[in-house]
């Protein structure tokens, strides 16, 4: 990795002398993977909602730096995660969403495995010597959820799913976020690094100008947090999930604590996912990381089950998907345009403001888990 060590001494300084990370932390490729090997094969990451595979059979497949993976709901009502793969000669099992039944079987030479792993049905596998069919299941990730959402990791050691929360299901816990339902979900393909993705939404210092004529601009705080989250909450009195000066569409989830109140909470989960929790609702930028300079970026919303049978829910819920989208394609625009810059010959890091302690700390944490 080439990363010139005055500027990553200079990025880790006390905030008021701090300077931006050096371009390759970007844009390297040698970084990307060293950040594959120790940032998302290491880590949680986020997949979905439990409560979109609803039913036996119900899968979801996925795009991940470790190679596609599929999520599926088995027979006896659990969600498992595979690699989605075939045992066989390594064709793809699955696409897309949808229901398999009982059985998944492969496109290509016919293996068939079960909804919970097991290897069901190997053509012409009977003289294969030491063939083993238990030993030849599908590859299982390790699988975990909080409050529904619902995690993934390529490895079994290291903290689990709670630990590596630490404090944030107690900070959320007046939003009753086990009670949130997904009903609104879009992916824009950006060409940038999935930090930048993440470093800027947990800053306000560019919504006055990127977004001055959406959220416009905006003051926030910086809670203290602990464990392998990070946060700002941006303070107003309601919800600041729809673009007008109007009451929102939504009332406020009953009960919230006096913090939660306050504002909405734009956080960072490492290594991947924002979850934007509001006084009525919940959104999440969730990044998959594709390459240096190419990463896949699902929005998705949250409201709570109550409000779903709602005879007018869906004009309620309009300018929620209306703001969460245009934002996020004004983000994208902005952000393709630095990753562009990054690429200069020229460019050298710049001096950080106090607006951008997040962006540091989320900096920090990835530098961290590269030994750099």
């Amino acid at each position: 990795m080439s990363l010139d060590r005055t500027e990553i001494e200079a990025a880790t300084q006390p905030l008021n002398r701090a300077r931006s990370m050096p371009a390759g932390f970007y844009t390297d490729p040698a970084i990307f993977a060293a950040e594959r090997e120790r940032v998302f094969l290491k880590h949680w990451f986020f997949l979905t909602r439990a409560e979109e595979l609803q039913n036996p059979g119900d899968f979801r497949a996925f795009d991940s730096p470790g190679g596609p993976i599929v999520l599926i709901r088995g027979n006896d009502g659990q969600l498992r995660c595979f690699a989605n793969y075939c045992r066989h000669r390594g064709s793809i099992l699955l696409e897309g969403s949808g229901n398999v039944g009982g059985r998944i079987t492969c496109p290509y030479h016919a293996w068939s495995y079960l909804n919970d792993g097991r290897l069901y049905g190997c053509p012409d596998m009977k003289d294969a010597e030491g063939f083993d069919k238990v030993e030849n299941g599908l590859v299982a990730l390790d699988l975990d959820q909080w409050e529904g959402f619902v995690f993934a990791r390529f490895t079994k050691d290291g903290p689990t799913l709670l630990e590596h929360l630490g404090d944030f299901p107690a900070r959320m816990a007046s939003h009753k976020l086990g009670d949130m339902r997904c009903t609104w979900r879009i992916t824009l393909d950006v060409a940038c690094n999935w930090k930048l993705i993440l470093e800027n939404a947990v800053e306000t210092y560019h919504t006055g100008i990127v977004h001055k004529n959406t959220v416009g601009a905006q003051q926030s705080r910086s809670p203290q947090t602990q464990g392998n989250w990070i946060c700002i909450q941006v303070i107003s009195g309601r919800s600041i999930a729809t673009l007008t000066d109007e009451v929102p569409p939504f009332d406020p989830i009953m009960g919230l604590d006096e913090n939660a109140r306050q504002g909405t909470y734009f956080t960072v989960v490492m290594p991947t996912v924002q979850f934007a929790v509001a006084q009525d609702c919940l959104w999440w930028l969730n990044t998959i990381p594709v390459s240096e300079n190419r990463t896949l970026l699902e929005v998705g919303g949250c409201f709570p089950e109550s409000r779903l049978p709602l005879a007018d829910f869906d004009w309620r819920a309009a300018p929620y998907y209306d703001r969460w989208e245009r934002v996020a394609r004004e983000d994208m625009g902005i952000l393709e345009k630095q990753q562009r810059a990054l690429g200069s010959a020229l460019y050298r890091p710049g001096p950080l403001s106090w607006r951008d302690d997040m962006v540091q700390a989320m900096g920090v944490w990835v530098m961290d888990r590269l030994g750099l």
